[in-house]
């Protein structure tokens, strides 16, 4: 299942990246915003980076004006590895590289096709393990004080 939310500013790229992952048959859970009205982003990214640390969900959409401000709330979370992406490379890297388990895209700087290809990016690329896994595991680490 894939967590998506979103505040007032990605509402429109949220609809638009909704449609093609439900015809490609991903269960979706939407945890908002459903409009144009001002809101707080971490009221939405917060609960869908939970559903992804808790298992819920296996992994994560999240769409703000920018893409930063979702980025930080979601990081905020324990588990939670959210790579902000504007381009296809960059999805691929951080899902092989440090096994991002959310993205989030800016509604105001990704157009629709580009978020298209960046999420299939995210969602089709495989963690390459190996090396990689050990420096998960260290940033992982972090986390504890």
């Amino acid at each position: 299942m894939i967590a998506l939310a979103c505040d007032h500013g990605g509402y429109t790229l949220k609809e638009t990246v909704k449609k093609p992952l439900l015809e490609q048959g991903y269960e979706v859970r939407d945890f908002g915003t459903n409009s144009l009205d001002s809101c707080d982003y971490p009221d939405y990214g917060a609960p869908a980076a939970r559903a992804v640390a808790s298992g819920e969900c296996d992994r994560g959409i999240l769409i703000c004006t920018t893409g930063i401000g979702m980025s930080i709330a979601a990081n905020k979370i324990r588990g939670i590895r959210c790579a902000h992406c504007s381009d296809v490379y960059s999805a691929e890297k951080s899902r092989e590289h440090n096994d991002a388990n959310m993205i989030a895209l800016g509604g105001r700087v990704v157009g629709q096709g580009l978020a298209e290809k960046i999420v299939d990016a995210f969602l089709d690329t495989e963690f390459l393990g190996g090396r990689h896994a050990d420096r998960v595991q260290m940033m992982m680490e972090l986390e504890n004080p």
